[in-house]
């Protein structure tokens, strides 16, 4: 604002620079002063036209991107006529039970222009089954759709808990769908690997950093076995991180993260496209840091957190609404979210220079040490896998490992919150202001489900029973030969306008369910 003229990138002659291996400082040499980040806006509630006019809203407020979220029954895959969704259905996101939902999601929606994220994971392979056949009876080739699904199962053992079929027989639905898309779909990100769940469950940002990258050379060495070339995939394979309150920390573990993936992928791996070191990612501010006390409290946090964000060098991001401790987001809570990431880019100045915190001697420092610790964690699983990180990760999992690992991490933390040794603004300390008046709250009603159930009534009651019928054995014979790819019987399944409960159960008869075994 002075005038003082600024280089796209500062440091010394010599020295490593943004688009330069290893990549601590940034994938692009002039990040930011090109192209801003994606502002990458989730939303997701009630029926599909609930959804429907938010992206419309949201676009139409400058969102640039599209992020589905989907409510319990269509994560667990079961549909909401299903006597376990009740009470569930629309609350936490949209409602998908056909591929006619979800062409009522994106309705109105150029889908070959504007991309798309999915944050689903056990049923990722039937939802993008529905995508891709309701894009191409709208005329949109699956070749033009671009966009990304979350896919990361590996994760969802370890914290999220929504699996529905063993981790073996789920890697083999991650491994169809990377194959399918790498043949079929160029623009389509296959996998979004995933620390923002692990967080969320109790993880430190060290731990977050390795188990999402461990988990992301297991998937590297699922799709090698499969007989592809790393360079054929690895391009289109991102991340999601999540953006905690501890400012430094969260920007020394996206540099960490870069570095030691770009470090993997040409040493490990031997990859030879630039593009496969080049660690790209998603953001997404902490929902566990948000409070239910003094609900306005929380624009500051995701603030500061989307901040740290843009300096550690995000590529998209999504912000998230104050009152989501509450409830959904209404649209003015939704509006201020994404206002908060304009005034970041077009107000503060922080986007016209590349890692503009690089150097400075603590960054460094902490970007190291963040580095070495997932090493250690690296180390870990190669032994447990006798030399795979994919066996490894498996094995974590089936013995518990990452899942004891985190719930001590969840433990401590609260600990040190329950005796006041780390603050948290209105939950133990700073109390005036919690008995105001609850903001206005978006309610999703009784109403709403029964709205999706009838709409899904509709859908058997028109469809050919027969031929839903033909298509889930079909669907049952494929599943039982490993070697079968399952993306072109699902795309002919979903367009029989079989459910996806029908489509998941199908599948359940030949892989089985899963059942965690509780650790202590």
């Amino acid at each position: 604002m002075s005038g003082i003229p600024l280089d796209a990138v500062h440091g010394p002659d010599g020295g490593e620079f943004p688009g330069q291996y290893p990549y601590t400082r940034g994938p692009y040499a002039s990040m930011y002063r090109s192209k801003l980040w994606t502002m990458r806006m989730f939303a997701g509630f009630g029926t599909a036209p609930d959804t429907n006019r938010r992206f419309h809203d949201l676009l139409r407020a400058g969102g640039d991107g599209l992020s589905t979220a989907f409510d319990m029954p269509t994560l667990m895959g079961i549909d909401s006529d299903d006597p376990r969704a009740l009470g569930e259905v629309g609350r936490c996101g949209v409602a998908v039970d056909t591929v006619d939902d979800v062409a009522d999601l994106y309705a109105g929606i150029d889908l070959g222009s504007i991309t798309t994220s999915m944050t689903i994971n056990a049923p990722a392979a039937v939802v993008l089954a529905m995508f891709v056949a309701n894009a191409e009876a709208h005329g949109v080739t699956r070749a033009r759709l671009g966009g990304t699904l979350q896919n990361d199962i590996l994760k969802e053992y370890q914290a999220q808990k929504e699996f529905v079929f063993p981790p073996r027989a789920s890697m083999r639905l991650v491994r169809d769908t990377i194959t399918f898309c790498t043949a079929e779909m160029p623009r389509w990100h296959t996998i979004s690997i995933s620390g923002y769940h692990i967080r969320e469950a109790g993880s430190t940002a060290a731990q977050e950093l390795a188990f999402t990258l461990a988990n992301g050379f297991a998937y590297v060495e699922l799709a090698r076995d499969a007989g592809l070339d790393v360079d054929a995939f690895a391009p289109r394979l991102s991340f999601f991180f999540n953006a905690h309150i501890d400012f430094f920390e969260e920007i020394a573990k996206y540099r960490a993260a870069r570095r030691t993936w770009a470090r993997w992928l040409r040493d490990r791996y031997g990859a030879k496209d630039v593009r496969s070191h080049q660690l790209r990612f998603h953001t997404q501010t902490a929902g566990v840091s948000l409070t239910a006390q003094q609900p306005e409290v929380n624009i500051v946090r995701t603030a500061i957190e989307a901040l740290a964000g843009v300096l550690g060098g995000t590529q998209s991001l999504h912000t998230n609404s104050y009152d989501e401790a509450l409830a959904l987001p209404t649209d003015d809570a939704a509006r201020i979210a994404l206002r908060t990431q304009q005034v970041i880019a077009h107000e503060t100045g922080v986007a016209n220079v590349a890692d503009p915190l690089g150097g400075s001697w603590f960054v460094e420092q902490l970007t190291d040490e963040v580095e070495a610790r997932a090493e250690s964690v690296f180390a870990h699983l190669l032994d447990l896998g006798s030399g795979s990180m994919l066996e490894g990760v498996i094995r974590g999992v089936e013995e518990g490992w990452f899942q004891s690992e985190i719930s001590d991490a969840a433990y401590d933390f609260e600990k040190r919150v329950n005796r006041r040794r780390r603050i948290v603004v209105g939950v133990n300390d700073f109390f005036e202001g919690n008995d105001a008046d609850e903001p206005t709250l978006l309610r999703i009603t009784q109403d709403d489900e029964r709205r999706q159930v009838e709409r899904l009534a509709r859908v058997r009651a028109a469809r050919d029973e027969r031929s839903v019928a033909d298509a889930l054995t079909r669907l049952r014979v494929d599943a039982a030969d490993p070697e079968r790819n399952l993306m072109p019987a699902l795309i002919d399944t979903v367009g029989t306008r079989a459910t996806l409960g029908e489509i998941m159960n199908a599948l359940a008869d030949e892989f089985g369910r899963y059942v965690e075994t509780p650790r202590i």
